[in-house]
């Protein structure tokens, strides 16, 4: 049974009732369920998990990002930012990075305390738009649109901190290209197109003084139609992609983007993939009307269970615990009916 755009009262009975996951039998299935939280926020750009603390950004129209314990229950707010934007935490975690596109800028907190230890300016780098890091380097797609798209890096090695731009050269991003790294390998970076038909993905070699290399490309339409989201194995060898079409999320060899080496199928209009911590498992989500929102699946590509929010998976709204026990993702309704809302979704164990 699955209810689309359901109230919060709903969803509580559907997730008692056990309804809102399905996978591997047995007891284990139903010895947790999925919560529902309800955010103060008009819309959500990202949400990212610190292990003992969640956090959900509003986007360009919002001020604030929302600070959710591990099991969902909102215990604070980051407010009074300009248009919080992609979120991403340093190795430890104990550090959280929010862009501000409307600011020009990034901001830095710590996860513990939630007090700003720093901003960067990313001066002629517009609407910093996505993030990923690499060590000492925080990398930012930024555009505003028109064809101004173009990647720049932060070098948290140096006080102060050196800002630099305009470091991809020949790729043609229409607006900020949406950026990943890989958490064990800080030696490639990978950017994609959104939006666009038919969709493109680039890959990066970080060398020396963080130099990208000429990135390395897809199969002409290997990637589908209007990319929405991507996500790199913790080793980097492998490339996750979601776009609108097709209805699968997709793996490729980071070293040769022209065949999928697994599909992940999710329905309409993927929207989100999030690979864990250990690399043992892929998220993915989309965001078709009457059907689950989001699937969880070996690498090998088999499903180990699927979830049904009640409204609909926001682009890219997908979060690993670290320890990989459960996955966070936010919703909306886009009727308006409905407040944003983050679900703590347990993921079976094996």
């Amino acid at each position: 049974m699955y209810i689309k755009r359901g109230t919060t009262l709903a969803l509580a009975t559907l997730a008692a009732a056990g309804l809102l996951t399905a996978g591997l039998p047995g007891p284990a299935q139903a010895a947790a369920a999925p919560t529902a939280t309800p955010l103060s926020l008009p819309a959500v750009s990202d949400v990212v998990s610190a292990g003992d603390r969640v956090f959900v950004s509003g986007g360009p129209s919002s001020t604030d990002v929302v600070v959710a314990s591990a099991t969902g229950a909102v215990v604070g707010t980051l407010s009074g930012l300009p248009g919080p934007s992609d979120l991403v935490l340093s190795g430890d975690r104990q550090t959280l990075y929010v862009a501000l596109p409307t600011a020009n800028a990034i901001a830095a907190f710590d996860t513990g305390t939630l007090v700003e230890s720093a901003r960067y300016d990313t001066g002629a780098g517009a609407c910093p738009s996505s993030l990923a890091l690499t060590g000492r380097y925080l990398w930012f797609g930024y555009g505003c649109g028109g064809w101004d798209g173009n990647i720049g890096r932060i070098d948290l090695g140096r006080q102060p901190a050196r800002v630099t731009t305009g470091l991809d050269t020949g790729s043609g991003f229409y607006g900020a290209p949406l950026l990943t790294a890989a958490s064990q390998n800080r030696s490639v970076l990978l950017a994609g197109q959104p939006g666009l038909s038919p969709a493109s993905v680039y890959t990066y070699t970080i060398g020396a003084g963080g130099v990208l290399s000429a990135p390395g490309t897809n199969e002409f339409m290997a990637i589908g139609s209007n990319l929405r989201d991507i996500a790199l194995d913790p080793t980097g060898a492998t490339v996750f992609t979601a776009s609108g079409a097709p209805y699968e999320v997709q793996a490729f060899p980071f070293a040769d983007i022209t065949t999928p080496s697994a599909t992940y199928p999710t329905g309409a209009y993927p929207n989100a993939v999030e690979v864990s911590r250990d690399g043992t498992r892929v998220a993915g989500g989309a965001d078709a009307s009457y059907d689950p929102d989001v699937f969880v699946f070996t690498t090998a590509g088999t499903e180990v269970a699927h979830f049904e929010l009640g409204d609909d998976l926001s682009s890219g709204a997908l979060a690993w615990a670290p320890n990989g026990a459960r996955l966070y993702a936010v919703s909306y309704d886009w009727t308006g009916a409905h407040p944003v809302t983050l679900h703590v979704l347990p993921v079976p164990a094996g």
